[in-house]
């Protein structure tokens, strides 16, 4: 058995590189606001830590950008329900409103309908506690 190689940690240029291709918005950009030239920036793309090391930080980036959008769907859903139910909007503001809140509620019916239906299907799959051990207890 080959012992295994210590993982390599990425240098400080290609972290810097990292945060600013999350940063900005072109390869250029990103490459000057890192203070390396854009070959460079390209050579660093082709090693798959780095690739790894980004597509890490851009997943932990779009996490952190969904649990923002979640903690503000209350007050969405508050807007949505005041607009809709306001006699003094827009009768298209109250329609349109009236759609996504009726949209969204169906969407959470059938994710919560498929959630109990794949419950169910593991549980269904999965083996019995109380039946695997035969004899354990009552020998």
């Amino acid at each position: 058995m080959t012992p295994k190689r210590p993982r390599r940690r990425l240098s400080r240029r290609a972290e810097q590189a990292i945060v600013a291709l999350l940063e900005h918005g072109t390869q250029e950009k990103a490459a000057a606001a890192a203070g390396i030239s854009t070959v460079t920036l390209w050579r660093m793309h082709r090693k798959p830590e780095f690739r790894k090391a980004l597509l890490e930080a851009r997943s932990d980036a779009f996490s952190q950008a969904i649990g923002r959008l979640q903690h503000g769907s209350s007050a969405a859903a508050a807007t949505l329900l005041r607009v809709m139910c306001d006699a003094t909007s827009p009768s298209s503001s109250r329609v349109r409103a009236a759609q996504c809140v009726l949209d969204n509620a169906a969407r959470g019916i059938s994710l919560q309908d498929l959630e109990i239906r794949l419950r169910e299907l593991e549980n269904q799959n999965s083996p019995r506690r109380e039946h695997s051990d035969l004899g354990s207890a009552e020998d």
